[in-house]
């Protein structure tokens, strides 16, 4: 174990801000390949384990039954921005389940793509709960109640038979118990169970590299990748690092983020999974992190460099739309 990793924050040409990214590289048999900071810190790993929180739609055979498209399949993994493609897939979804946004859990907010939110705002028109950044996962578990017939109400609950399924999943895919680990809740009114970064590496290098899993979890697996690969937009949208990345990645990863500086990132070809956490909870350096990450392990091999420089040294601009600085990984990496 080293020292964790810096994202500097510059402004002109002088360090203003930096972070410290506790990062973790980890194989899909579970070999930890390197270690920078306390990887076996417990992190609560909040949005970025969307991807694992989902299997349950496919291994269920949920997804099939209500005819679930690869862009579902791929929302229901995602922190998406309230755009109207987000919010016409939920609903349409939750349509065809007999349900509506008013059977989500996850309560309403403004889109966090101020563009769409502007729209709702001049339309005089109240959010509801599909612009919620995470109704796409929340409409993926009604599905598996609506298929196994469990109740709708309630499925929030860590009592309800989908929680006690879904940490089941989370023990298999990290390796570990959970059984003592510290919990709360999510934004969007989830559990949330504080995980080692070490085990989040092992867990996302196991969806991206299966092979080693049962038959049916290590198809669902390829499943969640393939739609998330395949629907960059439903996984964030417009601007965001997620969609951006994956664009550039062009297939040589999987990737979602998480709040309060949290990222994880598989790459198939290489079985290796990446997890990391910015100490102090900033996203600018989760990405930046990230995206270095990614470019040292081959992610971004088939993209123009000028793709890729731009996800790993974005600019910063003020309102007047000056270039005033960077943010970069410091330049001992």
């Amino acid at each position: 174990m080293s020292e964790p990793l810096i994202v500097e924050v510059l402004r002109g040409s002088t360090v203003e801000s930096r972070h410290r990214a506790i990062v973790a590289i980890a194989t899909s048999e579970g070999a930890l390949v390197e270690a920078h900071g306390d990887v076996g810190l417990p992190v609560f790993p909040r949005s970025a384990i969307k991807p694992i929180q989902s299997l349950g739609l496919l291994e269920s055979g949920a997804a099939d039954a209500f005819g679930c498209s690869g862009a579902e399949i791929a929302i229901s993994a995602a922190s998406h921005g309230g755009e109207p493609m987000h919010t016409q897939t939920v609903a349409a979804w939750l349509n065809r389940m007999g349900l509506d946004a008013g059977d989500l859990e996850c309560g309403a907010h403004l889109p966090t793509h101020a563009p769409s939110a502007h729209l709702l705002i001049r339309a005089l028109e109240e959010p509801d709960a599909t612009h919620n950044n995470c109704s796409g996962k929340h409409a993926g578990m009604l599905a598996v109640c609506r298929h196994l017939g469990w109740p709708t109400k309630g499925y929030i609950d860590p009592a309800h038979p989908l929680q006690k399924r879904i940490v089941a999943t989370y023990e298999a895919m990290l390796g570990m118990s959970l059984a003592a680990s510290p919990t709360g809740f999510d934004g969007c009114s989830l559990p949330q169970i504080a995980v080692p970064v070490r085990n989040l590496a092992v867990a996302i290098a196991r969806l991206g590299s299966p092979d080693g899993l049962d038959e049916t979890r290590a198809a669902a697996c390829k499943r969640m990748a393939a739609a998330i690969i395949a629907n960059p937009f439903m996984l964030a949208g417009s601007g965001r690092f997620c969609t951006r990345a994956l664009q550039t990645a062009r297939g040589r990863a999987v990737l979602k983020t998480g709040a309060e500086g949290v990222y994880m990132a598989a790459i198939p070809e290489k079985r290796l999974g990446i997890a990391l956490k910015i100490e102090d909870g900033a996203g600018r350096g989760a990405e930046v992190a990230m995206a270095r990450l990614l470019d040292r392990f081959g992610a971004f091999a088939d993209a123009p460099r000028s793709e890729v420089e731009a996800l790993l040294a974005p600019t910063i601009s003020n309102v007047n739309g000056w270039n005033v600085g960077a943010i970069r990984a410091a330049p001992n990496w």
